[in-house]
């Protein structure tokens, strides 16, 4: 009896994770305390609960001592093929290794990409085209956080090499499945660390962004009023989702996964006849791949894995990239203010981290702070949906480079 008793006090948790050496029980009580900060971000505080809750569980499950519900070492191996992969995962995984299949594979950033075309208005970029420009400027924080990931790579406590300096980069792009799906492909091992920045930063948009918003534009620029955009027939909104897959494609094969699924799903919304399926997008399929997505990405964050310099290192890139690409936004529209003769707002500059909807919503709340008749969103949105483009580009240019 007295040994069935020690063989079952053996088996549980308790005793797996305070019988092993001191260091892995402190890092995992510290993984713990990182995961209620999340649960509290998530649902107290409501910042990208979507997405940060299924992130924390994710992390909470894979930190269960003896749980043993994620393997990483299936999915980096001598042989990366994807028959040996699903044949590992199958025979010696379990839950959380067979939903990270579709991380592991592209499939999830790829089919929120869908969800994200079908619920996204282009009209404003189409309406205005000469917004590209600021989704292009707002970039600045990609390849800052690259160089600046580069050089931290002399560090040998932290040492990134050139895939996990690009991986890093995409966080300035302030676009969750972008980031994901670069990180799968060049650094796996950091994809908990990146995902959790990036996903952090975005939901921190509304106290990120405001600060140099009035630091870099003066109260005059801010209050600029702009004119009405003009009407987009369906004609444009059909044609435009199919000549950007085509220009990207062309010039930059490497993009055309997620560039190409994002257009498939604005398509599916402006076409007129896949008004099911535009709905299933927007709702079914996207709610689902999220909660998938969210806890295959928490599963990555191990105690061994996530409590790290490199890390600590990737939280101050990750901020530093967000905040250059606001900088290089409002660069951007400072610029084009002067070019239009006063005519636009420089604050919708700031909208082109991608984001979307929310930094559009932070340069109409700081816009309509110093003239409350100002309405800056539809113009905000046209720079918002070029920044979703851009990241992808950005992405598709390390993978060209990189991969």
């Amino acid at each position: 009896m007295v040994e069935s008793l020690l063989t079952l006090w053996k088996s549980t948790g308790l005793y797996r994770l305070f019988s092993g050496p001191t260091d892995i029980w402190v890092k995992t009580l510290i993984m713990y305390v990182i995961v209620g900060a999340l649960v509290y971000l998530a649902i107290r505080k409501q910042f990208e609960p979507l997405l940060l809750l299924p992130i924390a569980i994710g992390m909470f499950l894979t930190n269960l001592p003896g749980a043993e519900l994620f393997h990483m070492d299936l999915f980096i191996s001598d042989d990366p093929s994807a028959k040996v992969v699903i044949q590992q995962v199958f025979e010696k995984g379990g839950l959380i290794d067979i939903l990270y299949l579709g991380v592991k594979f592209g499939v999830y950033p790829s089919l929120i990409f869908i969800g994200i075309g079908a619920m996204t208005d282009f009209s404003p970029l189409i309406s205005n085209p000469k917004s590209i420009f600021l989704g292009g400027a707002a970039q600045l924080g990609v390849f800052a956080a690259f160089a600046g990931a580069l050089m931290l790579g002399a560090i040998p406590a932290i040492g990134f090499n050139e895939l996990e300096a690009a991986a890093i980069g995409i966080i300035g792009g302030a676009d969750g499945p972008t980031a994901i799906n670069t990180t799968k492909e060049l650094a796996p091992h950091l994809l908990g660390a990146i995902a959790i920045a990036a996903y952090s930063y975005m939901a921190l948009i509304p106290l990120i962004q405001p600060p140099f918003m009035k630091l870099l534009t003066t109260k005059e620029e801010r209050a600029i009023k702009m004119e009405a955009l003009g009407q987009v027939s369906k004609l444009e909104k059909v044609l435009f989702p199919l000549v950007v897959l085509f220009i990207v494609a062309i010039l930059l094969p490497e993009a055309a996964q997620l560039v190409g699924c994002l257009m498939f799903g604005n398509l599916l919304n402006v076409c007129g006849v896949t008004d099911r399926l535009a709905q299933t997008a927007q709702n079914g399929l996207i709610n689902v791949v999220t909660i998938f997505l969210g806890i295959s990405v928490g599963a990555t964050a191990t105690a061994d894995s996530f409590l790290e310099w490199k890390t600590v290192g990737i939280i101050a890139l990750g901020l530093t990239a967000f905040m250059l690409s606001t900088i290089g936004g409002l660069i951007g529209g400072k610029i084009m203010c002067k070019l239009s003769g006063g005519k636009i707002n420089p604050l919708i500059g700031s909208a082109g981290v991608s984001a979307v909807p929310m930094a559009a919503r932070v340069a109409q709340k700081v816009g309509q702070k110093e003239n409350p008749s100002n309405f800056l969103l539809m113009h905000a949105m046209g720079p918002n949906v070029a920044g979703v483009i851009g990241s992808a580009i950005c992405a598709g240019v390390f993978l060209a480079l990189f991969k």
